[in-house]
């Protein structure tokens, strides 16, 4: 085992997006911030990473076919370790939750066992398992927004929505690029069971949903043109990466694309968009 395999199967840089995510959601929610928005950074980062570790410990096999690199296949770290590693995790960030809010609380203990149920059982279900990862992107927003109370979080229901969606298109994409992997883990994942070009149509659609749910900033918060051409710009990445995988009828055909990691890489940015939004349109 090493340190750096422990830091590598929390996916670091994913989960403190994650948090980032939460701090954004508080900026738009209030337009400022305050020293006590490092709560939902460091929250969100550490039940992300527990996420993240503990989904490893239970692919492990099928990790062993499609990511032989990461770390519990590669050895950098036992799966035993990995399940206590996890575990640790999830606690902190209780932990440090109890000194947000009671709704904030509430959205870490509820996560954090969404995550471990996730890794456990629903990531083997066709759609299900897609939509539990879906709601948990979103909930950053939510998160972010319930730290200032219920009015928070309603407002900050649209972007959380729009992260859903597009959330929705990715997962499926990765499912479609993993399904030699899941087949031979047992899974019965939607690619599986309607086939990769299906897959990639539904992925498209919810791109497309995405896209539209992106304009409520513009037509109900008032963020202007300038908004609209920025997270245009950026719908069109997640269109034209959808687009791509849409003629392909096999996992490599869905790698080759590069899809997947298009939609990752512009809900980056859409991150950038909200926050010059919220600082200079607002």
């Amino acid at each position: 085992m090493s340190a750096a395999g422990f830091l590598k199967i929390t996916r670091p840089a994913n989960a403190v997006m994650a948090g980032v995510a939460s701090v954004v959601a508080y900026l738009i929610a209030t337009g400022t911030l305050i020293p006590a928005v490092i709560l939902l950074l460091v929250v969100v980062t550490l039940i992300t990473a527990a996420g993240n570790v503990i989904n490893d410990y239970y692919d492990a096999e099928i990790d062993a076919v499609n990511r032989a690199d990461r770390p519990i296949p590669s050895g950098q770290i036992s799966r035993n370790a990995a399940l206590w590693y996890a575990i640790f995790l999830f606690a902190a960030g209780i932990a440090v939750s109890v000194f947000t809010n009671p709704i904030c609380i509430g959205f870490a203990i509820v996560n954090s066992l969404l995550l471990a149920f996730y890794a456990a059982r629903l990531k083997s279900m066709p759609v299900v398992g897609n939509v539990a990862v879906a709601y948990l992107s979103g909930s950053m927003f939510l998160f972010g927004g319930a730290f200032t109370g219920i009015d928070g979080l309603i407002h900050l229901t649209p972007l959380a929505v729009m992260t859903f969606l597009a959330m929705m298109a990715r997962e499926l994409l990765k499912d479609a690029e993993d399904v030699e992997g899941d087949a031979a883990g047992g899974a019965s994942t939607l690619p599986i069971r309607i086939g990769v070009k299906k897959t990639a149509q539904c992925a498209f659609v919810f791109v497309l949903l995405s896209a539209c749910a992106s304009t409520v900033p513009f037509l109900v918060w008032g963020w202007g043109i300038p908004y609209l051409v920025m997270i245009g710009m950026v719908d069109l990445i997640l269109i034209v990466a959808a687009f791509r995988a849409l003629h392909c009828d096999s996992p490599s055909c869905i790698r080759e694309s590069g899809a997947s990691s298009a939609l990752k890489y512009s809900m980056f940015a859409s991150l950038i968009v909200f926050v010059i939004a919220v600082i200079f349109l607002q």
